[in-house]
């Protein structure tokens, strides 16, 4: 069931994961060509996408920015904090919306939920996959993720801070880090806590054999937060992939190098399959059938 939440070119929608909860998509240009997904890292919500959603959508595509359980303006439940439920969530949204060859983008944990989706579900839909900055195949060290339980558990917007601090490698302003500093505390405590025993707990070693469709990775070099390596290991375990290194941005490249994400995302979405076009933005070689200019 879908409820619309305004009218216009530009439409929100509240819609039924499961019973008692409801997630938030907003839905930028839906009469528009192809169909982009957008998941958001933690703890963030669809807001951190707002240097993609006011380019992207002009340049004529659809950009849907889906808001997990517990995050943003979707609901906040006290459970249902795993990988397998949170793309049944997503799954949920994309077979309530009739999606079809979409593009599914996800960044950091958002990455994560998009790798066990193309697992679980077959990559039901999916045409491309595009992972920003992802943590995978494992998320938070034991070390990390204690630290920052120990944190949230008592002073969440301390802990907060501490993560705008570390997520970028270029300068931000005072104001944009309070603004990114807030969606962070969009979230619900009990789900920012849920989500860092998350990727503590679980991996995704498994689930990357079994995604089959073209899958950009982009991944900042001096990310502080998944560090580079991970982006390499995605690279060697995901077929048909191919990895560009971001030179200037830590763990935010979808606003630190906002335009030459936009540019390649769109060169991506729009290359056909089988091209047998040689990379120059790649600096490693890839297993791939495709490759971006």
């Amino acid at each position: 069931m879908i409820n619309n939440f305004n009218g216009g070119n530009d439409v929100g929608y509240f819609v039924n994961a499961e019973p008692g909860v409801k997630l938030y998509a907003e839905d930028l240009n839906p009469k528009g060509g192809k169909t982009i997904v957008f998941l958001h890292g933690w703890p963030l919500s669809h807001k951190q996408f707002e240097y993609q959603f006011k380019v992207l959508p002009r340049m004529g595509y659809r950009c849907i920015g889906i808001d997990w359980r517990g995050f943003g303006q979707s609901d906040k439940p006290f459970d249902g904090y795993h990988y397998n439920r949170l793309a049944d969530d997503i799954h949920a949204v994309i077979r309530s919306l009739r999606l079809d060859r979409f593009i599914l983008v996800g960044h950091s944990t958002g990455g994560a939920i998009a790798i066990r989706y193309m697992s679980r579900y077959s990559g039901e839909g999916v045409s491309k996959l595009v992972l920003i900055d992802a943590a995978a195949p494992i998320g938070f060290t034991a070390e990390t993720a204690d630290r920052l339980l120990k944190e949230a558990a008592h002073d969440r917007p301390k802990m907060m801070r501490g993560i705008t601090e570390t997520f970028f490698f270029q300068y931000i302003t005072e104001p944009f880090s309070d603004w990114f500093f807030r969606l962070g505390l969009e979230a619900a405590g009990w789900s920012t806590e849920a989500v860092i025993n998350l990727l503590r707990d679980e991996n995704l070693y498994a689930d990357l054999s079994k995604i089959s469709a073209p899958t950009l990775i982009v991944h900042g070099i001096h990310d502080k937060v998944i560090p580079f390596s991970q982006a390499q290991q995605l690279n060697q375990n995901i077929r048909n992939s191919q990895l560009i290194p971001f030179h200037y941005s830590g763990h935010g490249l979808f606003w630190e190098e906002r335009d030459r994400f936009n540019r390649i995302l769109s060169q991506f979405i729009d290359l056909p399959r089988r091209s047998g076009i040689q990379s120059q933005e790649n600096g490693a070689g890839s297993r791939n059938d495709w490759e971006l200019v």
